[in-house]
């Protein structure tokens, strides 16, 4: 069988096969429990997690390996950084920022607090889908105890202004959250030089292992307190207990290595692949639009809307291409992108969205097909599309 094209690298990644190879010996021949501390299995398996918590601690400039507590993903991070610090501020700060196109795993968590008598603010973006830092000063209050905005939004790709926000919080003594599941790896991205005082993250993104995700803690001072979410055991110096993957704590401290590598050189072919994409695609469908800031966006991340056709109905007309309208985490809903509402789009133009998240195995060829393939079905639905390339491509 013929697999269609991957371009949803947004919704997760394959992992990396010298992943894999490192991960390898930790299922079976180095078994043991890191918490173990009477004998050599339980010894290396500590070594082995605490190697993986150094690399990550390094990867996003965190000045402590202790900084990084290991959960199961970005969502896990998320709802314990938000509900954990508003929970420990109960009695003092009852109030969280964020913004309208923030993940689910972020405003989710913010309207369950609603039900536990927290306030949330929810503020608004530009056109392009970047937040105003001011609006951030402006919605900060006495009572307010966090300010949580993504580093690099799903499905649009837009890149927030981290340094200048933290400095809004710094200023007000905010505590600042990010999450930052799209642009570790993708994007320089250093805790200590933006401000950041909580970063959530994740392997699956990155050409790792589902399953595994990280949260940074700032220590020093002004301390941040957490109430943990779940109890039992102690792990973790108590915020996230549970005996630790360590397979998957390896393959994560590896797979984000092996992306900061690459980073610069791999940023500009995506970028390379990303500009072939938009102008093959503007080339043979007339109309298509572009959603959210041109520039200010991560590598690989494209988000069109087509005219005249539904992504609902023209994704299953190219079976030959793996793609989304948005989040897989809020696709499950079946509701409108609220990212791209938030950006003030027009019903239409919600509706003809699609989201490319282009990544290591695409190449030339394959934007190619994928532009070829898109034009056929947006005809065919009855949209807008030229004949042909107006010129010839290589690759």
């Amino acid at each position: 069988m013929n697999r269609p094209i991957y371009l949803d690298h947004h919704a997760t990644t394959p992992v990396d096969p010298r992943v894999v190879a490192a991960m390898a010996p930790w299922w079976t021949d180095d078994f043991g429990n890191p918490s173990s501390a009477t004998h050599a299995y339980g010894w290396r398996a500590e070594a082995a997690v605490e190697e993986a918590r150094e690399r990550l601690a390094e990867a996003i400039g965190a000045a402590d390996p202790r900084e990084i507590v290991f959960t199961s993903g970005t969502t896990e991070s998320d709802n314990l950084a938000i509900a954990g610090v508003l929970r420990a501020a109960r009695g003092r700060r009852d109030h969280v920022v964020t913004c309208a196109i923030e993940h689910p795993a972020v405003l989710d968590t913010c309207r369950a607090l609603e039900a536990e008598g927290f306030a949330t603010t929810e503020l608004p973006v530009a056109a392009n889908g970047r937040v105003d830092p001011e609006s951030v000063r402006d919605a900060i209050g006495e009572r307010t105890a966090l300010v949580s905005i993504g580093a690099a939004n799903s499905e649009i790709g837009t890149l927030q202004p981290l340094a200048e926000i933290a400095a809004v919080c710094r200023e007000s003594g905010v505590l600042f959250h990010s999450d930052a599941a799209q642009a570790v790896g993708k994007v320089p991205l250093d805790v200590r030089e933006c401000g950041i005082d909580l970063l959530s993250f994740c392997a699956h993104k990155l050409y790792g292992p589902k399953g595994v995700g990280a949260l940074y803690v700032r220590r020093g001072r002004p301390r941040v307190r957490i109430e943990p979410l779940l109890h039992g055991g102690g792990h973790e110096r108590g915020l996230r207990p549970g005996t630790l993957p360590v397979p998957l704590c390896v393959g994560f401290a590896e797979a984000v290595s092996l992306c900061l590598d690459d980073l610069e050189s791999e940023a500009a072919r995506l970028r390379g692949l990303r500009q072939r994409l938009w102008d093959g695609l503007r080339e043979r469908i007339p109309g298509v639009e572009r959603n959210g800031d041109p520039d200010l966006r991560l590598p690989g991340s494209l988000n069109v809307s087509f005219p005249g056709v539904s992504s609902d109905a023209l994704l299953p007309a190219v079976p030959g291409l793996a793609l989304s309208t948005g989040s897989a985490c809020a696709s499950a809903g079946g509701e409108p992108s609220h990212v791209l509402r938030a950006l003030g789009l027009s019903p239409e133009r919600v509706r003809g969205a699609v989201r490319f998240g282009i990544g290591r195995g695409n190449d030339e060829a394959q934007i190619d097909a994928a532009v070829a393939q898109l034009a056929e079905a947006v005809a065919a639905q009855g949209g807008k599309s030229s004949p042909g390339l107006s010129r010839a491509r290589g690759g």
